[in-house]
């Protein structure tokens, strides 16, 4: 009779257990209805009679709130089933529309988000772990270049892809020193310091940068002189979506030979690898700064015995012409045994295609394809180098990449034009002392969660091991290579202290001078994200 008696309890407490559990979802979601009801009233109410914002919202229970979701998700492991969605997506197509987002999220306390529809690594313009909408600036995409000033004036929504064809539209002489992805957004790219193969040359993506068109957490418009020079100096590598909403940019062009060379030759175990990479450790950084030599790592099945063996492939952009390159990396890096076959003579916007590995009959007008040609899921990591490599650590590596198979490390050198800006003048301290800025990247295809865990824990095991060999005290991390191992920010009383992890690290001495801007700027933290910067402990 007790077990009886026992088991019916157990039923009882079972099924109380599963109402409660029942009765909380419905709750939250009772909750969200409710916020999302809330948000579409007053953002409607908020707008403009000229400028109507009701066809711009969707709502998951919009026929196409999934294709608007997913059409800028550039890492597959954030759109999956369980992935948390947005209440509200707004894709805003003025700044009235902005300003009532603002007005709204902070009316209703929720979380607003702004996607400018790049790579994003971390999915944090898109993804949260607490309720949150979206303001989406892809139509913000306008590009216009004034090559009798050499500047142009980039929107937010815009891809590199766009930027570059319309200088050279305007031009074949002139360039801007961004990414070598054509899809990555300008928006977080540039207020995150981005860099690309021109760095050497002309610095960072940000240290070209002139001007800026913003809304303030109060809903203002407001440019360079209008927002001062503290806020102009953090959102020029310290991240914009901690501090305001980017409008549109103000970049300097650069100057570019008509002809510009480059190379991509690949090197493998059997050839002498070891020694070539050790020597390229060595010359790259300080090569002549019309050159960019990138190193990436990986593996390949061997010619000889189709067992998996070691390769390195190297891609050069040389500002003139072949034979003054060949002479350079001849006398230089004689190792790599570079041939005159193996150059290539063509214009900067050629070379865009030719870096990004696109087919040489590849139109320009692919550079207006905002979408890329796969998607994946991916994880990111990134690590600074101040020393070579010791002989030993190369062959270490070696034998674990081999073994882990799927990450690749890719070396992008320094020196030139990055030792000589000062680690203060902008919010990336990431300056001279550095040879290479390193990424570790894998890709995947699976979409079960155990295996996206899996192939993080590869990309873990190579950044793990790579840990004598790079920055210590604060182990550095580039902005832009979002990376969420290095610690998330709930928010709470513990903000200032949870973003110390992850903000020295990214910004190093920097760090508190941009939480201090915050603090003025947008003192109940509004803007915030997961690696959002803090504002001071009251």
């Amino acid at each position: 009779m007790k077990v009886h008696i026992f088991t019916f309890l157990s039923f009882l407490a079972l099924i109380f257990v599963s109402t409660l559990v029942t009765s909380s979802n419905a709750n939250i979601v009772s909750n969200e209805n409710d916020i999302q009801d809330k948000l579409i009233k007053c953002l409607t109410n908020h707008s403009l009679d000229s400028y109507p914002i009701s066809s711009l919202i969707y709502a998951p229970q919009n026929t196409s709130f999934s294709i608007v979701l997913q059409s800028y998700v550039r890492n597959l492991r954030f759109n999956t089933s369980t992935t948390r969605k947005p209440l509200l997506i707004v894709t805003v197509t003025h700044v009235s529309h902005i300003q009532a987002s603002i007005l709204c999220a902070k009316e209703n306390g929720i979380e607003m988000k702004v996607r400018s529809g790049g790579h994003d690594y971390e999915g944090l313009s898109y993804v949260s772990i607490v309720p949150f909408f979206v303001v989406d600036m892809f139509n913000f995409r306008s590009v216009d270049v004034n090559i009798e000033d050499e500047t142009a004036w980039v929107d937010a929504g815009a891809i590199l892809g766009e930027v570059y064809y319309n200088i050279a539209n305007k031009s074949d002489t002139h360039a801007y020193p961004a990414g070598v992805c054509p899809t990555v957004g300008a928006g977080g790219h540039i207020t995150g310091g981005g860099y690309g193969n021109l760095m050497r040359k002309y610095g960072l993506t940000s240290d070209n940068l002139v001007d800026a068109k913003v809304v303030d957490v109060n809903g203002r418009i407001l440019d360079r002189a209008t927002m001062g020079e503290d806020l102009f100096w953090a959102i020029r590598g310290g991240g914009g979506s901690s501090f305001c909403v980017i409008l549109s940019y103000k970049i300097k062009l650069v100057k570019v030979p008509k002809k510009v060379t480059v190379f991509r030759v690949s090197r493998t175990l059997d050839q002498n690898l070891t020694d070539i990479v050790d020597q390229y450790q060595h010359v790259a950084p300080n090569l002549d700064r019309d050159a960019f030599i990138r190193l990436t790592l990986g593996v390949t099945n061997s010619t000889k015995t189709g067992l998996l063996t070691n390769q390195a492939t190297y891609r050069c952009l040389f500002l003139g012409d072949t034979q003054s390159l060949l002479s350079l990396v001849h006398e230089n890096f004689p190792l790599l045994g570079l041939e005159k076959s193996d150059c290539l003579e063509m214009s900067w916007i050629e070379s865009v295609l030719f870096y990004y590995d696109f087919a040489m009959e590849t139109p320009l007008s692919t550079l207006l394809d905002r979408h890329p040609s796969s998607l994946t899921s991916l994880k990111r990591k990134s690590d600074y180098l101040k020393k070579p490599i010791p002989r030993y650590g190369l062959e270490g590596l070696w034998k674990l990449m081999v073994e882990l198979q799927t990450p690749q490390l890719t070396f992008n050198p320094y020196g030139g034009q990055m030792a000589e800006i000062p680690a203060d003048v902008t919010p990336f301290p990431h300056r001279a002392g550095n040879m290479f800025k390193l990424q570790y990247a894998t890709n995947w295809n699976e979409e079960d969660n155990d295996r996206s865990k899996y192939y993080i824990d590869l990309t873990r095991k190579l950044h793990n091991y790579m840990t004598p060999f790079v920055s210590k005290n604060p182990r550095e991390a580039f902005l832009n290579y979002r990376d969420i191992d290095l610690g998330i920010n709930h928010q709470g009383i513990r903000s200032y202290i949870e973003g110390k992890k992850y903000g020295v690290k990214y910004f190093k001495d920097n760090f508190d001078r941009l939480v201090k801007i915050k603090t003025v700027v947008d003192p109940d933290n509004f803007f915030r994200n997961e690696q959002s910067i803090p504002t001071l402990p009251r």
